[in-house]
């Protein structure tokens, strides 16, 4: 028998980036609770490496590492976990979970929402953040640590068009990814095997490293949503060189109070795609 409606998923993913997104840029904020001008670090420690060839990720905890074990092994795994807790997100952000729950609820009491993160930055930081227990799963850069505990090397890395991978394995329910050649990500599955679709994921990110997930979204009919702050929305558009494949659905400053721009995006974002399930429960009768 041909089935001629959609596959029906009653779920919607929320899918984060983490510094400058919803927490300030955590590298810098670590190197100021180290005494240090992130600026200056930035321009004396990191540049000389990218100038050279290195990737932008690997140079910025290079240079970190280093100047840790120039301190004496200073950040440790306890010392993350300090700093991740004292770690204040942006204003907002706290109550922004529960608002977008709501508001599908208010849609559609028959979906369910979800919320990821994933970061090219150190997700050690996100998992002791106070924000932590609204994700279902978050992925990003790891240490290794020394015997001394200081952090010694990456571990894992998560790089830019990397984080379109997780968006696949959000898609497919795979509560892990091991490239075993059984579960490989990219691996298709029948539409109606899929955990959640990537049409009904609603990506948000500020940067460039957010870009291929942008591409991503509008290639699969997702949402993209992206963020700014301390410059206009022509510079943002203009410093990252933005291509008609990565355009967003919206670009608003960065702020989560209830009535901002960025609020409003998120919950427009959210009722369509309750709607559109709605349509498809009526489909299959639920």
């Amino acid at each position: 028998m041909t089935v001629s409606t959609k596959p029906l998923s009653n779920r919607i993913a929320i899918v984060f980036d983490f510094d400058d997104t919803l927490v300030p840029d955590t590298v810098d904020a670590l190197l100021e609770s180290l005494g240090i001008d992130a600026l200056e670090f930035r321009q004396e420690k990191i540049r000389p490496l990218i100038d050279k060839g290195w990737d932008k990720i690997l140079a910025r905890f290079y240079a970190l590492i280093e100047e840790s074990k120039r301190q004496g092994n200073k950040i440790t795994q306890e010392y993350i976990a300090k700093f991740s807790q004292e770690l204040a997100p942006f204003d907002g952000v706290n109550k922004m979970f529960d608002r977008l729950q709501q508001c599908a609820h208010e849609s559609n009491p028959k979906v369910e929402v979800e919320f990821y993160l994933i970061t090219c930055g150190m997700v050690e930081i996100a998992r002791h953040n106070c924000i932590a227990p609204n994700f279902k799963a978050m992925w990003g850069c790891e240490f290794s640590y020394s015997d001394r505990n200081g952090i010694e090397f990456l571990k894992k890395i998560v790089t830019h068009t990397e984080k379109t991978r997780y968006l696949f394995q959000i898609a497919k329910g795979f509560d892990d990814y091991q490239d075993d050649g059984k579960t490989f990500v990219y691996r298709d599955l029948p539409p109606e095997e899929l955990h959640v679709p990537l049409s009904q994921v609603i990506y948000v990110g500020d940067g460039e490293s957010d870009i291929p997930c942008f591409s991503l979204m509008n290639q699969e009919q997702g949402t993209a949503i992206a963020l700014y702050k301390d410059s206009t929305p022509e510079e943002w558009g203009r410093d990252l060189k933005m291509t008609q494949s990565q355009r967003v659905a919206n670009l608003a400053p960065v702020d989560y109070s209830e009535n901002s721009e960025l609020m409003q995006s998120l919950t427009l974002a959210v009722e369509g795609l309750c709607k559109r399930i709605a349509l498809q429960q009526l489909s299959v009768g639920e």
